[in-house]
């Protein structure tokens, strides 16, 4: 149908020729109301804007000498979340001396890594950045 044949057409039906997809050879168009067109498509990309899930990355601080029932607290926090679906970054740091036992930071993270297995996996393994150790946990995925 020929573009000028079409608007006719809308004219006469008090509706819009509203061109659906440009891209398309030949392009398609609807003859239909253009307010309540916009409308709709501004409904549907708000709904599939709240149906998002934004994945935030969480901070965890340690340091080598970190006691027993300080890591339990921490690693309370870990699992809630990973609970919550959010990534877990794990920061040891280093002051002073303890740079010299960069080992005793590694079993700790190492420690932290077995301990979370039922909850995330590590998708960053232990890496020193400057004066500390960095690690990232995801959460397993849902099944």
């Amino acid at each position: 149908m020929t573009p000028t044949r079409a608007m006719v057409m809308a004219e006469e039906a008090g509706l819009d020729l509203v061109e659906i997809s440009p891209n398309a050879n030949p392009p398609v168009c609807k003859i239909m109301d253009f307010g309540k067109f916009k409308y709709e498509t501004q409904k549907r990309e708000a709904e599939a804007r709240k149906k998002q899930k934004i994945i935030e990355i969480k901070e965890i601080k340690f340091r080598p000498n970190t006691d027993s029932g300080d890591y339990e607290i921490k690693m309370r926090n870990v699992f809630k979340f990973l609970a919550n679906g959010d990534k877990v970054k794990i920061t040891l740091r280093f002051r002073g001396r303890e740079m010299a036992h960069q080992n005793l930071g590694r079993e700790l993270l190492e420690r932290v890594a077995a301990d979370t297995k039922d909850f995330g996996k590590v998708e960053n393994f232990p890496k020193m950045e400057g004066r500390q150790m960095v690690m990232l946990i995801g959460p397993l995925p849902a099944k």
